[in-house]
């Protein structure tokens, strides 16, 4: 067995994943024995994986600069990159930088160069204009979602960034539709093509449902009522809307996330956190939550807006019914208003009346010590089943960040678990632990 192999195999099972699918496969005999790949391949079904995999096997472990950069449209992507990534183990460094993140955090986290850097247009772009590190050992080049980053809006930054990049001599593009023209800057000769488009899963259902009023959210709580303690994202096209949907959804006590651009970035991470542990069932967002964010399996979506474009109507049903599972996308209409020609007929979905669903059993702690403190996931189990008396089932999520980390409980024992826990020492570190 070569030694890629059984490195890959290693990743594999610290990732829990028993194989690869036909998709990564394919890409990975494509990326190692091609310069150019354009991956074509529906939301969740691996590709970080597809293109991490065989690339890591390029790193060259004597090089102590930057080897490979991966650009991707949106701060969430370029995360959830760097945690993959380092989930993966491989012993080589990784570094998201992107906008809202301090230059000063970039700068500490560049100075020992990572092997694989990872981020937006812009601030990629910046830190190349600065020379704040030698391009000249960087090889590959990623555009992830290149769909969304070679769109107008990036073009001047990503056209000094391929300018900036001279010795490039592998370039790997992957997305969940192909909706876009590649531009000439970024200089693609003969890219092969893997196209797995045409496989995505038959279980989505996408559905009509009709309300009599403008405004929708009467018919948007009857929605949820009917669907029950499911995940999922509600879409709307502007953070107005989100903050209208919001404060009608807790005037009927639905407990719910909110996720849109406008966020402070710390909001957004925590908003996806309670999101993917539970604390709540759904999420509502703009559609910078559908390309690139880490969340679990996902039943609904429901369009409380249509996308003006069919790339992201696309784009936002990809996050239900993956991987093989079934899910619904329902889109709210009404009904004297005319559907866009990328949506087709759908069939109508009757609301039976329902009670609305109960709310979430779980809460959010958040540990004020993390990975740098040397904590594991290990001691913080430890910390809350041995001082705090948690039994297994009252102890959800844990997530664990470089500075801190976040751990989901039942909202029921919070009272008597905060004081037991609270300002004790972890490792080293005496830590807080306070509710979010």
């Amino acid at each position: 067995m070569s030694t890629s192999i059984k490195s890959q195999t290693a990743i594999l099972s610290k990732l829990g994943i028993a194989a690869l699918n036909p998709m990564q496969e394919e890409a990975h005999l494509a990326i190692t024995s091609c310069d150019e790949v354009i991956l074509l391949s529906p939301t969740g079904t691996g590709k970080t994986l597809a293109f991490l995999l065989p690339l890591i096997n390029e790193l060259d472990k004597n090089c102590d600069e930057i080897q490979t950069v991966v650009i991707v449209p949106s701060r969430e992507l370029a995360i959830q990159i760097e945690q993959v990534m380092r989930e993966m183990g491989t012993g080589f460094k990784v570094n998201a930088v992107y906008g809202g993140r301090s230059g000063s955090k970039d700068r500490i986290d560049i100075k020992h160069r990572p092997a694989v850097l990872i981020g937006t247009p812009g601030r990629i772009a910046d830190h190349l204009r600065r020379e704040a590190f030698y391009a000249g050992d960087i090889k590959t080049l990623v555009l992830d979602e290149f769909d969304k980053s070679l769109e107008v809006g990036f073009e001047k930054e990503m056209s000094e960034i391929l300018d900036l990049l001279p010795k490039v001599n592998k370039k790997i593009l992957t997305s969940a539709t192909y909706g876009v023209e590649i531009p000439e800057f970024v200089r693609l000769r003969k890219p092969i093509t893997i196209d797995y488009l045409n496989e995505e899963s038959t279980q989505l259902q996408i559905k009509n449902v009709i309300s009599h009023t403008k405004d929708k959210l009467d018919t948007l709580v009857n929605l949820i009522a009917h669907i029950g303690n499911q995940n999922g994202i509600i879409f709307c096209n502007f953070k107005e809307s989100i903050n209208r949907v919001s404060d009608y959804l807790s005037d009927h006590n639905i407990s719910h996330g909110t996720f849109y651009g406008g966020m402070e970035q710390t909001e957004r991470e925590r908003a996806l956190i309670k999101f993917r542990n539970g604390t709540h069932q759904i999420l509502l967002a703009t559609d910078l939550a559908a390309r690139g964010i880490d969340v679990p399996e996902i039943k609904f979506i429901i369009h409380y807006h249509l996308p003006v474009k069919g790339e992201e109507f696309t784009h936002r049903n990809g996050r239900t019914a993956r991987m093989n599972s079934d899910g619904t996308a329902y889109v709210l209409k009404y009904d004297k208003e005319n559907s866009p020609d990328f949506i087709g007929d759908l069939p109508i979905q009757e609301l039976k009346k329902s009670e609305l669903p109960m709310r979430s059993e779980w809460s959010t702690l958040f540990i004020s010590g993390g990975r740098k403190d040397k904590i594991s996931k290990g001691d913080i189990a430890g910390l809350f089943f041995k001082q705090g008396n948690l039994t297994r089932e009252e102890l959800g999520v844990i997530e664990l960040k470089n500075d801190c980390a976040f751990v989901a409980v039942k909202t029921a024992t919070i009272t008597n678990l905060l004081p037991n826990v609270n300002n004790v020492r972890l490792k080293k570190k005496k830590v807080r632990v306070s509710i979010i």
